[in-house]
């Protein structure tokens, strides 16, 4: 689907706005009450999963269970289990033992706004919340109950998200790598972005060639995502960001920009769009929406 065509741009910015409305209305329904007591975490909790951003790993979610034939509700809780498993990534970043940022799209940091304490323990809580969904969704055959839970620990743990963390905070200020930079996009990244793909695949009754296409899909994607990320960081301003421009190079961050320039990074980004538009392709089913949403990522900065 070509994005820019009008009639194109309007169905699918209608079925991203709907898909994005839909994960709302689930995360306001499900998050505890901001009066449960302890009431200070939950309104953290709310305060970090409420406060916009594009719900792009929710999205894929739907998307792929809807593209393998299923109806997006079956995947609903667990696209909503990785908006906060997501946001409680970003809680624990922001910390000051972390890249100590004081800004979240547009709005102060979870831990500017309810303290370090209580914004390192509502990032717990989220997390394990998000694994609490993941196992309260039934999972169709051939795959095992316990999938989705797996999924998540997978891609969340000391050989996904954390340990593509640690590896950021120990590449601070030292000479670009290419293993390196490529190890933390693969792991910060891109690891969650192809376990949102791989788990709408498993509640679209996917079988596991075509859930291993969608982790394909999901790698590609995500590695272009960060990429284009590191883009932004260095040619946008804080206002269009939501969160201090440039803050890779004050924290002295090894990034795709820093190790092959502006020009490098766009090339390699678009590298890895074509690749996941050819893994689109081997899958059956409507990709249209899919289709329209890769190249719609690329085209943020380009």
């Amino acid at each position: 689907m070509n994005v820019n065509d009008p009639q194109n741009s309007s169905v699918f910015q209608e079925w991203m706005e709907n898909r994005k409305q839909e994960i709302e209305h689930t995360l306001e329904q499900l998050l505890p009450p901001p009066d449960t007591r302890p009431a200070v975490v939950h309104k953290a909790m709310r305060y970090a999963c409420l406060n916009g951003g594009k719900r792009l790993r929710g999205i894929l979610t739907l998307g792929f269970c809807e593209c393998l034939g299923s109806p997006a509700r079956r995947a609903m809780k667990p696209a909503a289990a990785l908006e906060i498993f997501h946001a409680s990534t970003l809680i624990h970043d922001d910390l000051p033992c972390m890249d100590d940022d004081d800004l979240r799209r547009g709005q102060p940091a979870t831990h500017i706004q309810f303290g370090e304490a209580n914004a390192l323990l509502a990032g717990n809580a989220l997390l394990t919340l998000a694994l609490g969904w993941m196992g309260e969704t039934a999972v169709p055959l051939p795959h095992p109950p316990c999938m989705l839970v797996s999924e998540l620990a997978r891609a969340g743990g000391s050989e996904g998200v954390i340990g593509g963390q640690i590896e950021d905070l120990e590449a601070e200020t030292t000479p670009a790598d290419e293993e390196k930079v490529m190890y933390i996009h693969t792991e910060k990244t891109a690891r969650l972005i192809a376990c949102a793909c791989r788990c709408g695949a498993i509640c679209g009754g996917g079988c596991a060639s075509k859930v291993e296409r969608a982790g394909s899909y999901g790698m590609n994607l995500g590695m272009a995502f960060q990429i284009l990320d590191d883009i932004l960081d260095c040619t946008q301003s804080t206002e269009k960001l939501g969160k201090p421009a440039k803050s890779d190079e004050g924290h002295g961050k090894m990034t795709s920009v820093s190790l092959w320039g502006l020009e490098g990074a766009r090339a390699k980004a678009a590298d890895y769009t074509q690749k996941a538009l050819e893994d689109l392709e081997s899958l059956e089913g409507p990709t249209d929406m899919l289709e329209a949403l890769t190249r719609w990522l690329l085209e943020r900065e380009m």
